[in-house]
């Protein structure tokens, strides 16, 4: 055959695809995700979560002192409590764990460790949904306000990022003033921009028991069949503040990713949910699939969308087994 266009020549050897690869993981933009518990010496593995664990402060604190020296240095903390009531007053109280974590964790570490915590009331209110309810009807405005104080709360602490994950309508700038307020002008937020209503949360409800426990997130997280919504989000969390937006989950939502790069200068996050990790996960617990190359092409298929921070369960993993060096 008489070809002068070969696209073939840069596959040829391993050296020629490095030299030509379009997109790069770079694991100093993946953030890993703690769940932390009240109480002492608890270390639970979580069921449908291989490999990660519930922990108290002081087990989170040993946990995250051997996860430095592998290299992760960017984390996000999710609480989880039985102190449940109708107006999630243990997301922003003395004894919440996740404000008792970050500051015995920046007490040790300062510095050396970047600390984000999640924004949100399912994991605190009596009926595990993500705003306070009245009348079986979820109150927006009212909490927009329990967040913000959460927010701030966190802040005082010491976490260098607040996540606000609840979809309510004007939490992100409702944060942002209260902060401003309070002279926690560099606080960032990493807003969950467009997190979508999505059957991939379950090993993570599972996790921080907060599963609703009457109906469902469908009337504020985002009808998956929408994509021109997002963008309708997106511009509502830049106006309003935020320093990082966010999509959530991201393996069934890449277009949406993409959109977001072709439409904000702001980073973009994506979270690659627990469901997308346990999948891995039983994929080669039944000898489908190799682990290192299938969180690799995943992790790699989410930043080549346009996601330049990932949160990801699989980073200790990854280190661990220097999966990124192969």
């Amino acid at each position: 055959m008489e070809l002068f266009s070969r696209p073939r020549r840069l596959r040829q050897n391993s050296l020629t695809r490095e030299l030509t690869a379009e997109t790069t993981l770079n694991v100093n933009r993946l953030i890993q995700p703690y769940f932390v518990c009240d109480g002492k010496n608890v270390k639970d593995e979580i069921n449908g979560l291989p490999g990660i664990f519930r922990e108290s402060v002081d087990s989170l604190t040993k946990t995250i002192e051997s996860d430095l020296k592998l290299g992760i240095n960017n984390i996000m903390l999710f609480g989880v409590t039985d102190r449940k009531d109708a107006l999630a007053t243990s997301a922003s109280d003395e004894k919440n764990p996740v404000i008792q974590a970050i500051k015995e964790l920046k007490k040790q570490f300062g510095n050396d460790l970047l600390i984000g915590a999640d924004v949100c009331l399912c994991a605190y209110t009596d009926t595990g949904h993500c705003g306070v309810t009245e009348h079986d009807v979820i109150n927006n405005d009212k909490s927009a306000e329990i967040l913000s104080l959460m927010a701030l709360r966190l802040a005082e602490s010491g976490c260098d990022i607040v996540a606000p994950s609840d979809m309510m309508d004007g939490r992100v700038g409702a944060i942002r003033a209260t902060l401003e307020k309070n002279d926690f002008k560099d606080t960032l937020i990493m807003a969950y921009t467009a997190k979508y209503s999505s059957s991939y949360y379950g090993p993570f409800r599972n996790a921080a028991n907060s599963a609703p426990g009457k109906g469902d997130r469908k009337g504020y997280q985002m009808d998956f069949r929408n994509r021109s919504e997002a963008m309708t989000e997106l511009e509502l969390d830049e106006a309003e503040g935020a320093d990082i937006v966010m999509v959530k989950p991201a393996m069934a939502y890449l277009d949406i990713i993409s959109d977001f790069k072709q439409n904000t200068s702001l980073p973009i996050a994506a979270y690659n949910v627990s469901g997308e990790y346990t999948a891995v996960k039983l994929l080669v617990k039944e000898n489908l699939a190799d682990e290192n190359i299938m969180v690799i092409e995943n992790l790699t298929a989410i930043t080549r969308a346009g996601a330049s921070i990932i949160l990801t369960y699989h980073l200790r993993d990854i280190l661990e087994n220097g999966w990124h060096n192969a």
